[in-house]
């Protein structure tokens, strides 16, 4: 696929949207089209995530961090099973475009996505939302979450994951909404003795990152012994990669990324010379390191499960209180040269390696058991890394830059499409 061929097309650019004004551009500014619905194929592509019908009576669901990765394919499967959707997000790294084409993508539930651009820091801004919209409940994502740079950044890791969480928390409980799912990760089980990694594991996080996640799972934990009102579903996953199988949304993170699939795509298309893996002397099969990759829709659709438990109401045990947590994961662990190599094959790229030394904080094996969520959830990943590969690379190839402009355009401000 020549990268020297280049489809012109008009681009929206995202204008600062203050507090008051929640609701997202016309989508007729967007530079995505949603797919031609009389043409069989984008039939079959839109219908590859399809969602059970809507529910008679939708709900509110506020979704922090909702323009980011996750958070975006997130709120598009909510919005397809039915639910109103309103994101905060403070498009740190993330962005706006992203909720445009999920929008389109939503089709005619489009119209119940609504997006506050707020820093969960800014208890007024927040309050205004809860203010205007009753939720019935909430899934948090919001954080920045770089391994690396939470080592050589604690505080800022602290100041943004921890006060943001219990400004979230505090606004909630005053406005009544005490159903939350939350983003949590298997950062938090450290460096495990063994693997799969089950939910009643040794917690022991080896990072600022991952003391981060585990210090609000304890919030969280503390909150329901102290309110029966409480009901909190914790979610820790494991490596999200891929894409939405449209292609349309993906992952884009801002600067250098800090995750394997984002690094290894911006390789294929030319942005980066090469792919530094970290650690080729660990003890595993090739040397490099093992983690549990699981496709980003099948996360999405975890989250979805997850709310579901929260209505129709779940048993916990006396010590957890309405508290609970599940692994969302494939149970199979890959190791980085795996994933090179799956996605050299559905690219046709070869991704350049440089062989570096460990870097801090880092595991060396971590995979999961699902038994519980396969049992409790009636969740159960869908996906393979094959077809993981297959859908990121669909995404870079339409969208070699993301969301956003190249470094270099045109001259007329509008954003080439490699072929």
């Amino acid at each position: 696929m020549s990268m020297a061929v280049w489809n012109h097309q008009r681009v929206f650019v995202p204008s600062t949207l203050a507090p008051a004004s929640p609701f997202l551009p016309s989508p007729t500014r967007s530079a995505f089209r949603a797919p031609d619905l009389d043409d069989p194929f984008a039939r079959l592509r839109c219908s590859a995530d399809s969602m059970p019908s809507p529910p008679a009576l939708a709900r509110n669901i506020l979704v922090t961090g909702g323009a980011g990765y996750i958070g975006s394919h997130t709120v598009l499967q909510l919005l397809k099973g039915g639910y109103r959707a309103v994101v905060v997000d403070n498009l740190d790294n993330s962005s706006e475009v992203a909720l445009e084409r999920v929008r389109e993508l939503a089709g005619e539930f489009g119209k119940n996505l609504a997006f506050h651009r707020i820093d969960l820091r800014d208890r007024q801004a927040l309050e205004k939302v809860f203010s205007t919209t009753k939720f019935d409940a909430v899934i948090h994502f919001a954080g920045i979450k770089a391994v690396g740079e939470s080592v050589r950044k604690p505080l800022l890791y602290y100041n943004n994951n921890l006060i943001g969480t219990i400004i979230l928390f505090e606004v909630m409980a005053a406005y009544g909404c005490k159903k939350l799912v939350f983003s949590s990760s298997a950062t938090v089980y450290g460096s495990p003795k063994k693997v799969p990694c089950t939910e009643d594991f040794p917690l022991c996080a080896i990072n600022p990152y991952g003391q981060t996640k585990l210090m609000t799972e304890d919030i969280c934990r503390d909150m329901c012994q102290g309110d029966s009102d409480w009901d909190i579903i914790l979610l820790r996953y494991f490596n999200p990669v891929g894409a939405h199988p449209t292609g349309y949304i993906g992952e884009d993170p801002r600067g250098v990324p800090n995750n394997l699939m984002p690094f290894v795509q911006q390789v294929a298309v030319g942005r980066r010379p090469a792919l530094t893996v970290f650690g080729n002397d660990y003890s595993t099969k090739d040397g490099t390191a093992v983690r549990d990759y699981i496709h980003v829709v099948d996360l999405a659709d975890g989250h979805i499960a997850a709310l579901q438990k929260l209505f129709e109401g779940f048993h916990v045990s006396l010590q957890d209180a309405g508290c609970e947590v599940y692994n969302l994961a494939t149970g199979k662990g890959s190791s980085v040269l795996e994933i090179v190599a799956a996605f050299e094959k559905a690219s046709g790229k070869r991704i350049p390696l440089i062989m570096a030394r460990r870097r801090p904080g880092d595991a060396e094996i971590v995979y999961a058991s699902t038994a519980k969520a396969e049992k409790e959830l009636h969740w159960k990943a869908k996906y393979s890394i094959e077809e993981m590969c297959r859908d990121q690379w669909n995404w870079v190839s339409k969208n070699p830059w993301g969301y956003r402009l190249p470094e270099t355009t045109n001259g007329n401000g509008k954003c080439p499409t490699s072929q």
